[in-house]
Formats: C-alpha cells, structure tokens, sequence
C-alpha cells in the first residue's frame, strides 16, 4: 500500500481538523443571521455573541487536556473517535436548540471534540508518517483542512441565507451540517491503523511492524522499514527507561520541559496573530468596513478561499524547503505591518463617503485577506507542524494536550469572548492590541532523529530525587541513545 496508504490515512484523519474549521467557522455566518439574532433577542456585538463563541473555546481547552489521557490510555485513533462522537452529540444539540442554554451546551460539547481532535490528529498523522513527507503533505493537512472546513462553512451559510428571514434554516442546516463528516469520521476510523510507536510503547512489536509495511512499504525497502521499525524501538525502550507518571514530569526535565514551553508558545502565538478572531467575528469587521447584507457574507465566504489555497502552495512547495524557524519570523513581521494598515484605513473611513469610502474599504478587506495570506505561510501549518515533531514519545499525549489546551484554547477563550465587544466599542484602535504582541530548525528527519537534535540529552535527565534511575542503568541509556544515532 505504501505512500497511497499514508496519504490516505492523514486525509482522512484529517476530517478531524475540518471540523475545527468548520464548527470554528460556522458561528460567523450563524451570527450574520436576522432569524437567529431575532430567535436569542440578541446582536452581533454583544456579550450573548462572545459568550456563544468562548463557550465553544473553553469547552476545547477541557477537550486537548482529556486527550492528554485518552491519548495514552486508549491510543491516536480511539481519541479521534471520542471527539466525532462527542462532536455529533454537540451538532444535534445546537441544531435542535429552542434556547440560549441548548446552543451554549452544543457548543460546549463541540469544543470539547473539537479540542480532542485539534491535538490528536496532528499526532496521530505524524506519527503514521514517512519522514521525507511529514511536513509538506502529511501534518500540513492538519491546518489545509482547518481551511476548507472554514470554506465548507462560510458557502453552507451562505446558500442558506437565501431562505425568508422568518426562517429558522437559514441557521440551523449549517449547525446541523456538522453532523455528517461527524458520521463519516465514526464510520470510517475503525478501518485505519494505531500509530505504529503508539503500538510499539504498548509492547505489541509485531503489530508495529505490520502497520509500518502497510504505511511506507513500497515494494522495495525492507531494509528500510526494519530500519525504522528498530529505530522506533530503540528509541521507546530509551525513554521507557526514564518515564515517571503524572503530568509534572514534563515540567522537572529540563529538555522536556524546554520543548513544552516551545509548543506551548507557538500556539500562544498563533493566537495573538488574531487570525481566529478575523475568522470568529468578521462580520463585524466587514460591517465596520461599510459592508454590509449579502456583500458582507459573500467577502467572508471569498476569504476563506484564499488561506487554504495559499497554504497548500506553502505546505506543497516551501514548507520542507525553507524549515520552520524563518517562514515565522516572516510571518510575524507580516501581519505587524498588515493590521497596522488595516487600523489606519479603519480610522479614516469613518468620516468618509462616497467614492473615497469605497476604496478605503476595498483596501480594508484587502489587508485582512493579506493577514490570511501571510498567516498560511508561517503560524498556520507550521504551529501544528513543529509542536508534533518536537514532542518526545514519553510526555507526548500530555504535553501535546497542555499545549493545544493552554497556548491555543485558552487564549482563544479569552479572545472570543471579548472581541465582539471591543470591535463594537474601539473598532479599528481593536487592532493595535495584535500589533502591539506580534511586535514583542526540524526538517526532513525522523521523530527520532529530531529527537537527539536538542540539547543536554534530548530524552531527558531525571532529577536524582524521583529515584527512577540508578548508575548501571544511566549507563544503559547513554548506549540506547548512541544505537539511536548510528542506526
């Protein structure tokens, strides 16, 4: 089966990720809405709007840590089934909802899903993957998806505005439309592998060795696949060898938890771009901009296109050429400079009119289309990307979940629910907060290999008082670790 396998497997796990885009981007055209706004007596720019959409973010926060465990105790695949199922549950809910309570708990439920999914899939493809294709076409799915779940959302929103505003249609078929890749993911699981090092950690050898030909055998290299199969191996029993249970052993390592703190930031980072709130709200964006009815949904629906699009160019072409570390500095500088511009035409279109105003807000949406464009060719593939490879086999699961929980989920939590507001309120000054944060190498190598590029030993030195390690067997491990390098 070989690479057609793989690449079908991270494709489709990867519906996992378009859900995230998808229940992330529905929101924005749900809220756009007249039968919806009028159905919760509430506006786009008010605190019932943040709280429906930091709902959904919190409960994610809860989601990535649970996968923490489930990621460990059940295994990659499982975990991507609880979240579909969690996430069906959460659909049906919101698309039945005859109050504010049944839309704030479906949301709550998909969050939850949605955070499981969001640090399960990236891990789960990664650690199916080739070595020479994790990047460019394996995890870069992860964030190509989140894309077109967004575009699925927008167009699904937009052909169900057309409907009279005394119907409710017009916002419930695209909650309810959440529920079909739900089904498609649940069926569809069970015929896919575990992760070949999940199965390795849970001393079933053999199992691994099959999943690994049926992934990267090409009819030709066996001496590869033992290669990595003994790779995969040696690297496990290693760090088998120095595993303590718990959560806070991630932070007393001091190579773990320099790696925790790397994954942890990139997402915080990610988040303080302010691309999930251009995504959340820009319905008030575009009408703060003069765009308003059909033209405000259309613009949305356009932008969604263009991310995905360049980000597939990126992950493609570029990503495994250009590295990790550059393409973020990039994009920090990037989007500095965009919503810097994005600010200024916002402060003078309000006293403007006529033909002036017009190209002011042209200009506008060209610069949050920019953040787009620049956005996915830097954090968007390369947050997943990065945080996946640089996480050793041992905290994995968890520092994985307290990662996507803390660094994204949270700080999206809080963005969700106070940028409605502060759109409302400040408008286009909203922008300087992102300026003012965004002003404040893993390539083409195996999980393993990455794991000896960081320093000290890359799996770790355990303090002498949890008592996990005596002399004979740090002896041990230091020769694990050299067969690790010259295998």
């Amino acid at each position: 089966m070989g690479i057609f396998f793989n690449v079908s497997l991270a494709i489709f796990a990867a519906t996992g990720s378009f859900l995230f885009g998808y229940d992330s981007g529905v929101m924005s055209i749900v809220i756009a809405s007249p039968n919806f706004l009028s159905f919760f007596n509430t506006d786009p720019d008010t605190a019932i709007v943040g709280a429906i959409n930091s709902t959904f973010s919190g409960g994610a926060v809860f989601g990535s840590l649970m996968g923490g465990f489930t990621m460990d105790k059940v295994g990659r695949r499982w975990t991507v089934l609880i979240g579909a199922a969690i996430n069906l549950l959460g659909a049906a809910l919101q698309t039945g909802a005859q109050n504010l309570g049944m839309i704030l708990v479906g949301r709550i439920f998909a969050g939850w899903a949605v955070g499981l999914l969001s640090m399960s899939v990236p891990i789960y493809q990664s650690e199916c993957a080739a070595p020479n294709i994790r990047a460019g076409l394996i995890v870069g799915l992860t964030q190509q998806m989140i894309g077109i779940g967004f575009i699925v959302s927008t167009w699904v929103g937009y052909g169900s505005s057309k409907v009279p505003e005394t119907s409710s249609f017009s916002w419930r078929f695209p909650l309810g439309f959440q529920c079909i890749p739900c089904s498609i993911l649940i069926a569809g699981i069970l015929f896919f592998p575990e992760s070949p090092r999940y199965l390795m950690e849970k001393d079933k050898p053999e199992e691994a060795l099959k999943v690994l030909k049926k992934l990267h055998y090409n009819g030709s290299n066996d001496d590869f696949i033992q290669s990595e199969f003994n790779e995969i191996k040696l690297t496990i029993e290693a760090e088998k060898a120095i595993t303590a249970p718990g959560w806070s052993i991630m932070f007393t390592v001091p190579a773990w938890r320099t790696r925790l703190m790397q994954a942890t930031l990139i997402q915080i980072f990610t988040q303080m771009t302010g691309i999930n709130v251009i995504g959340y709200y820009s319905t008030i964006m575009y009408e703060n901009l003069g765009i308003v009815g059909d033209r405000n949904v259309l613009v949305i629906g356009i932008y969604n296109v263009v991310g995905p699009i360049v980000n597939l160019i990126f992950i493609t072409f570029f990503l495994d050429r250009v590295g990790r570390k550059k393409p973020l500095l990039f994009g920090t500088v990037g989007i500095t400079i965009a919503l810097i511009c994005e600010a200024i035409i916002g402060s003078q279109i309000e006293g403007a009119t006529g033909s002036r105003k017009d190209s002011l807000s042209i200009a506008g949406v060209f610069f949050l289309f920019l953040v787009s464009c620049i956005f996915s060719a830097s954090f968007g593939p390369i947050s997943w990307v990065y945080a996946s490879e640089i996480m050793p086999l041992s905290i994995r699961g968890r520092g994985s979940a307290f990662a996507t929980g803390f660094g994204n989920w949270l700080i999206n939590t809080i963005w969700s629910q106070v940028s409605p507001i502060g759109l409302g309120k400040i408008t286009y000054k909203f922008y300087f907060i992102f300026v003012a944060w965004n002003i404040c190498e893993t390539k083409k190598l195996t999980l393993e290999e990455i794991d000896l590029l960081f320093g000290e030993r890359a799996l770790g030195t355990l303090p002498e008082d949890l008592n996990v390690k005596g002399a004979h067997e740090e002896t041990e491990l230091r020769q694990i670790e050299h067969e690790v390098k010259t295998s």
